[in-house]
């Protein structure tokens, strides 16, 4: 079978190619839909072979949150159809990938073992841009193994702060 990557390209390009005036407005409804299609529960529904299309189509549309154009409705339509509903997460990445290059911004997650209040994160967006030499979308994530300080994953590059990446670093100077 191909690579979900390989399967999801078409679709993101080609909803990036169609929605070029209004990339945020498609990038809500990409993003529920993905979280949707993360269920395990709704998969299941989807894959039984007693399941009709239009019952797939017609659940998804009654439990989105946010009102979808005839556009929204189309594409689900044609994901459904094609039985990509699994690849409907990796779509959303790619297509938010494609967004944040024509916009020449990144994704950023910040790791935490606290939660971070907003005038803080934004002090910590500000300090990461100026790092990472371009405009973040940052998100942060709780992981309490961290002990304290903060973890950031920009696309392929880490900057680790945390007491935990310390405790490590300090481990492997004591046994050297």
């Amino acid at each position: 079978m191909a690579e979900l990557a390989t399967i999801a390209r078409p679709y993101a390009e080609a909803l990036f190619k169609a929605s070029t005036s209004d990339l945020s407005a498609v990038e809500v409804w990409v993003e529920e839909f993905a979280a949707m299609a993360s269920n395990p529960q709704l998969l299941q529904f989807a894959d039984n072979p007693k399941t009709t299309t239009a019952q797939v189509f017609d659940l998804m549309v009654g439990i989105a949150k946010s009102a979808l154009t005839e556009a929204a409705r189309n594409f689900l339509r044609t994901v459904i159809e094609n039985g990509r509903l699994g690849a409907l997460p990796e779509i959303a990445a790619q297509f938010r990938a494609l967004k944040n290059a024509q916009s020449g911004s990144s994704d950023a997650v910040v790791y935490s073992a606290f939660a971070i209040d907003a005038t803080a994160l934004t002090d910590v967006a500000q300090a990461l841009e100026k790092r990472f030499g371009r405009k973040l979308n940052v998100s942060v994530a709780l992981q309490p193994e961290l002990i304290g300080g903060i973890r950031v994953v920009v696309g392929d590059e880490v900057l680790d702060t945390s007491v935990k990446a310390r405790l490590e670093q300090m481990k492997v100077a004591l046994t050297a």
